[in-house]
């Protein structure tokens, strides 16, 4: 009765985060819709150029705002550490899937998942097609509701060094895949970046970065019990 209990009371937990990411999304794409609107843009594509400085620094604080919350969300929906960091991922995978979503119902953009987009600004530009977040998204969600369902059933995933190490370097090679044009420019100054435009998008050095991760995590958290 009592296991019974606690499965009903997680699942009620992830519904309610999943409710939570969902309707997040909703109003990060309204305030993307907003903000693209008030700016000169071609169809769809978001050119930092047409930003004034206040625009932009306002831009920085939401995203940074937008993290916090979604920490805030894991961190007193979990009992400990695991549970906390699955919730966080399962809620940010959820979020960001449904955030283009909306984009489409409301906007028919993306048009194709291989649109360029504008993906985050710190702390540099992150620049990429819409497959590759929401690549990374899925994978965020399944990691993290398995990773709340073993600290459910009183098991703690174990990290070898070389999974630590896959998932580590997995992470900052997808990270380089986004931000490589940015990097090229440097030194510059946010003037310089806001006027940067993307080349074509490195998929090999993506997909290497997104093996390893995906190799990293299966073995972590794989035919627990």
């Amino acid at each position: 009765m009592r296991q019974e209990e606690n499965k009903k009371s997680l699942s009620a937990k992830l519904w309610g985060i999943a409710a939570f990411a969902i309707a997040m999304a909703y109003v990060e794409s309204a305030a993307v819709i907003y903000l693209r609107r008030l700016v000169d843009t071609s169809g769809f594509r978001f050119n930092l150029s047409t930003h004034d400085p206040t625009i932009t620094m306002v831009e920085i604080g939401r995203e940074l705002a937008t993290l916090i919350m979604l920490f805030t969300v894991g961190w007193l929906t979990g009992k400990q550490f695991q549970s906390r960091f699955g919730f966080l991922i399962f809620t940010f995978g959820l979020w960001d899937i449904f955030y283009y979503f909306w984009l489409k119902l409301f906007l028919s953009w993306p048009v194709s998942l291989m649109d360029m987009d504008l993906l985050f600004l710190i702390p540099l530009p992150w620049w990429g097609p819409v497959l590759s977040p929401v690549l990374i998204a899925i994978l965020m969600v399944i990691i993290g509701a398995r990773l709340v369902v073993l600290d459910d059933r009183g098991i703690s995933v174990k990290i070898k060094i070389v999974e630590w190490a896959a998932m580590g370097s997995g992470v900052l090679i997808m990270l380089y895949s986004f931000i490589a044009d940015a990097i090229a420019l440097l030194p510059a100054d946010r003037q310089s970046l806001s006027q940067m435009e993307p080349s074509a998008f490195n998929w090999p050095v993506f997909l290497a970065g997104f093996a390893l991760v995906t190799w990293g995590s299966w073995c972590v958290i794989k035919l627990k019990r």
